[in-house]
């Protein structure tokens, strides 16, 4: 996109706040570059209520200008005119992120990804607390999701998924190598599992990226995490150090692991990998159903789910990773009708069929896992198998939720920089030497600001 450069300064104030450096354009020219970006619901309805949204995804502006059309239909005394507008990731938040500090600028409605939200989070928070329409329906919601996006017991983010962390079994791998993927239950066992695929098909059970969701999901599911529920660091402890000697030996002692190409699993080098049949299995949150519906087609029918094996010293079966928070801006002149909308979108039973139906993901409100309307057929359940849910439901009670500070974009820097190149590429440092040293890096950033 053709945009104007942000001024040094600017660029210097968002590089001390955002963990990945961005400068994408200016608040004052912020506009998509072209009308495929911006979708609008409404625009014919006389005497609408404008609503602007703000998104970084192509499938989320799609999703909320259906809803838009939806609430029009079941409100016309309400009628709003909706205006999505999806931006490349940083620019997005970096915008409005900005809006929000000049006291201008910001749309009534905005997306904002689960690593950026504590950004959002730090002194005068300028979103809307959403207690109003979370809490009369708490007991429906999996806590461990709404509890990411909350500041003193004040709730600022819709979530968009649960992001429960599972296995995706290729069982035409685990068939050649004899394994019943029934009969892994343990850490343990996965490990026998892969020395079995390996030996058998040639191929590596898994493969590790050298980013966050490398480590975080495993630590998360040990019963640890990078904070404590004070705010303390904890990124070089015990359980910490062990999580990654896991991994490392997974990788090079085990030999059952690769790096996963491209580093990542959202890369077209990895999506070819899979479809291709270049690995047994993969833990990673159920969304990513939607990824392999759209960039596997060669695997349909031969992906089995299955919850993640359990630690010998945790009850965790899963781990919820991953996802967007929505949020209504203090800005907004239509902050109730904007969280009415919310509420009927995304919050709500219908929003929350709509996210699985529309997106394929796992819904944050348990309480329609088992209703009739998602278990209808559609595309993932013709590409995976009609229990999906089941699944889920088998493990609602032991899912393990994540802690949030404001220096977490730090500490994913370091994973991502630092951590898992030196520990699993490099080989230059061991697990515990590696964890310590990013953990004195970030105390050192927190001491500086405190």
């Amino acid at each position: 996109m053709n945009k104007k450069m942000l001024s040094v300064i600017s660029a210097l104030l968002l590089f001390s706040v955002f963990f990945l450096a961005a400068c994408s354009g200016g608040s004052e020219d912020s506009a998509p570059a072209n009308a495929d970006d911006v979708k609008t619901a409404g625009e014919d309805i006389e005497d609408a209520t404008e609503l602007s949204f703000w998104t970084f995804a192509g499938t989320h502006a799609t999703f909320y200008a259906n809803a838009a059309d939806r609430w029009n239909k079941e409100n016309p005394d309400k009628a709003i005119k909706l205006t999505v507008e999806n931006y490349p990731f940083d620019q997005m938040h970096n915008n409005l992120l900005m809006a929000l500090q000049s006291g201008s600028g910001a749309p009534d409605i905005a997306d904002i990804e689960l690593a950026k939200f504590p950004n959002f989070l730090k002194g005068d928070v300028q979103l809307e607390p959403l207690n109003d329409l979370i809490e009369p329906e708490l007991d429906s919601f999996m806590e461990e999701r709404i509890n990411i996006y909350a500041k003193d017991g004040k709730y600022y983010g819709a979530p968009t998924h649960l992001g429960a962390s599972v296995v995706y079994y290729n069982t035409e791998i685990m068939d050649e190598a004899g394994v019943d993927i029934d009969s892994i239950k343990t850490w343990d066992d996965y490990v026998e599992a892969g020395k079995k695929v390996v030996e058998k098909t040639g191929k590596p059970m898994t493969t590790i990226a050298d980013n966050w969701y490398g480590i975080w999901p495993y630590v998360a599911q040990k019963g640890s995490d990078f904070f404590n529920e004070n705010g303390k660091l904890t990124l070089d402890n015990e359980k910490n150090i062990e999580t990654l000697e896991f991994i490392n030996d997974l990788v090079n002692k085990h030999k059952i692991a690769e790096l996963a190409p491209g580093g990542q699993y959202h890369t077209e080098e990895f999506y070819g990998f899979m479809n291709d049949g270049g690995q047994a299995s993969l833990v990673i949150p159920m969304y990513y159903m939607k990824d392999f519906t759209t960039y596997m087609p060669d695997l349909e029918g031969k992906i089995q789910i299955r919850p993640m094996p359990k630690w010998s010293d945790s009850d965790y079966q899963s781990v919820t990773m991953g996802g967007t928070g929505t949020a209504v801006t203090s800005q907004s002149e239509h902050v109730e009708l904007a969280k009415e909308f919310l509420y009927f979108a995304k919050l709500s039973k219908e929003g929350n069929i709509q996210l699985w139906k529309e997106l394929g993901f796992d819904p944050p409100r348990w309480d329609v896992w088992e209703d009739p309307a998602m278990r209808e057929d559609n595309v993932y359940y013709q590409y995976f198998h009609d229990d999906i849910f089941d699944v889920l439901l088998s493990v609602k009670d032991n899912v393990a939720g994540i802690q949030l500070s404001e220096y977490t974009p730090d500490v994913l820097t370091e994973i991502d920089s630092n951590i898992m190149h030196k520990v699993l590429r490099e080989k230059s440092q061991t697990p515990e030497e590696a964890l310590k040293q990013s953990a004195d890096t970030v105390r050192q950033k927190i001491g500086d600001q405190n």
